[in-house]
């Protein structure tokens, strides 16, 4: 689903509660004016509900809608400030969707140039092979063209196995959780998300061992969930303090305990703000990246020219060599 899209929706709807319409007519209202897909039709099933008179609680969990939106419209109408809540979660869903957008923007290079690669290893494949062996059919048939033949399908071999790992951690989501807590920018970028969903959670009411049970929902696929669930056992232990909690509960670091740590007694404040400092972390990696994948990238590629033209010049001297005995 779009976030930038359902971060919109959620503030045009904020907009219109405050304004005194009511939520069935509101949301109505904002589907009329949506142009097909999934929001909008899960959207406009919520209202069909809500008209016939289901609480919105048990609407909105019967909607294929993100689980942490669900429980935070639940949330929101629970405590009888849902414009506040819709808010805070447009907020949260705008930012989410700006970093991770930038994210993926980052890895479309990588992606190119593989793709680039891989066409291009081939082609010189084919056509080092078909022309060296209308010449050298003997020369490559034997022993010593095995290096030959390796030399110029090793490159596209090899890229065609980076490019499929690649496609499988972007896939798969136990891979692509394990990825986002492991690379640069992507794991600053996650750790900022985590600290803003828990930081809504905190203002909106949900105590802190349970925010940080639905944290670890949320991120069952990822190395965190353990660290989160650790650190919810702690707490419930009597640990409820921010000087007691462990600094070393991985892949959570020093840091990010550090600056929770600075809010005191306010946990909202103190989410808040390592969701600030991480958001800045994860934006100065991504601009560093972007600067250092694009050179790369073109090194890789001029490497991968360089490895396949390499056992043509060997070949070209060969048949060199075999005409100036011949003569």
């Amino acid at each position: 689903m779009n976030y930038d899209e359902l971060a919109f929706f959620n503030q045009q709807l904020a907009a219109m509660l405050r304004d005194g319409i009511p939520l069935e007519g509101a949301i109505k209202q904002l589907c009329a004016g949506m142009k097909a897909g999934p929001l909008r039709n899960e959207m406009a099933e919520l209202e069909s509900d809500l008209s016939r008179g289901t609480p919105l609680k048990d609407a909105i969990a019967r909607r294929s809608l993100p689980e942490f939106y669900r429980r935070m419209v639940a949330l929101g109408a629970r405590s009888n400030d849902l414009p506040g809540v819709l808010t805070l979660v447009a907020d949260y869903y705008q930012h989410a969707n700006t970093t991770w957008n930038r994210l993926k923007g980052l890895m479309v290079y990588p992606f190119l140039v593989l793709l680039v690669s891989l066409g291009l290893s081939f082609i010189i494949s084919m056509v080092a092979r078909e022309l060296i062996q209308s010449s050298l059919g003997d020369w490559i048939t034997s022993s010593s063209g095995f290096f030959f033949r390796s030399g110029i399908w090793v490159p596209p071999v090899l890229t065609a196995i980076v490019l499929l790992i690649g496609l499988a951690v972007a896939k798969i989501p136990p891979l692509r959780a394990r990825a986002r807590w492991r690379l640069p920018a992507f794991r600053e970028a996650s750790l900022a998300q985590l600290a803003s969903a828990i930081t809504l959670m905190l203002k909106s009411g949900t105590p802190f061992p349970d925010a940080l049970a639905f944290a670890s929902a949320m991120e069952s696929d990822s190395p965190a969930a353990h660290a989160l669930n650790n650190w919810r056992a702690a707490v419930e232990s009597g640990q409820g303090k921010s000087a007691q909690w462990s600094q070393s509960l991985s892949p959570l670091p020093p840091l990010f305990f550090w600056l929770v740590n600075q809010g005191g007694e306010d946990l909202a404040a103190g989410f808040h703000k390592a969701a600030e400092i991480y958001q800045s972390r994860a934006s100065y990696k991504i601009e560093l990246l972007l600067y250092g994948v694009l050179p790369i990238s073109v090194l890789f590629l001029g490497l991968m020219i360089v490895w396949q033209v390499a056992p043509v010049f060997q070949a070209l001297i060969q048949m060199m060599n075999m005409f100036s005995n011949v003569n």
